[in-house]
């Protein structure tokens, strides 16, 4: 797992502000040192020099997460490719 930055505050439409260290991707899961779930990066937001990414929680308890790292997972599903089922008749 690679550092990609820190989470900020909670937004008043539920969202989480991050400000990033290192390039992320629209998609993106971020997750705590423990691996565990915590958002998925939604937009990017600010500066080019110092981006914020808006993220929606994967948890119910975020605002334990506030002031904390976050990190990007090697693997994202919703960057992956997605394999085309054919219907049967």
């Amino acid at each position: 797992m690679q550092e990609v930055g820190e989470i900020m505050h909670l937004a008043g439409s539920g969202r989480v502000i991050i400000q990033l260290s290192n390039k992320l991707v629209e998609g993106q899961i971020l997750c705590d040192e423990k691996g565990t779930r915590v958002a998925k990066v939604m937009e990017l937001i600010g500066p080019v020099r110092r981006p914020f990414a808006s993220a929606t929680p994967l948890t119910n308890n975020i605002k334990k997460y506030i002031g904390k790292s976050v990190f990007a997972t090697e693997h994202s599903p919703d960057n992956s490719k997605k394999k085309f089922r054919r219907r049967k008749k």
